[in-house]
């Protein structure tokens, strides 16, 4: 299934390059099923990756991801990352909301690359559209396994996309 994915940037001092990300979704859909593996018995709401249709992907300032969380979510508190489900029917796949201050903060504190701590995050809404869930112990570590699995794919086919914040 090659899909249509539509970007925006929403901060203002973010550089990407949309293709590298577009190439990226489209090498997690290819291989979805090694990414996001069986079902088990306690996650029957796991597909085979996300549903068919459009992704829309956003990547937002701090400020701008708190506002949708309590929009949409009632909790007003900064996050990392939001994902909505679409409609399938109507050709959506899903939004998947991403903070790149939360990203660049969290990469700094932590000594990771900046480049590959936005892309987990892009990585973890498209998993949650695939019917992954992080709410509970068990299928929080379910879902860190396929996160693995799928940053493993992307740094083996040199993938991961480039990201700068100025």
């Amino acid at each position: 299934m090659r899909r249509a994915i539509r970007i925006h940037n929403g901060h203002a001092r973010l550089r990407l390059g949309r293709a590298r990300v577009a190439a990226m979704f489209r090498l997690l859909d290819a291989c979805a099923a090694e990414i996001v593996g069986p079902p088990a018995s306690d996650l029957q709401s796991l597909t085979s990756g996300p549903p068919p249709g459009e992704l829309s992907v956003a990547f937002l300032t701090a400020p701008a991801l708190a506002a949708l969380h309590g929009r949409f979510l009632a909790d007003p508190s900064a996050t990392d990352v939001i994902t909505f489900a679409g409609a399938p029917a109507l050709g959506q796949a899903g939004e998947i909301c991403v903070s790149a201050d939360a990203a660049r903060e969290f990469a700094g504190r932590h000594r990771r690359d900046f480049s590959a701590e936005l892309t987990l995050y892009l990585v973890h809404g498209w998993l949650h559209l695939a019917g992954h869930d992080d709410l509970q112990p068990a299928k929080k570590r379910r879902m860190r396994a396929a996160e693995a699995r799928a940053m493993a794919v992307l740094r083996a086919a040199r993938a991961v996309p480039h990201f700068q914040l100025a």
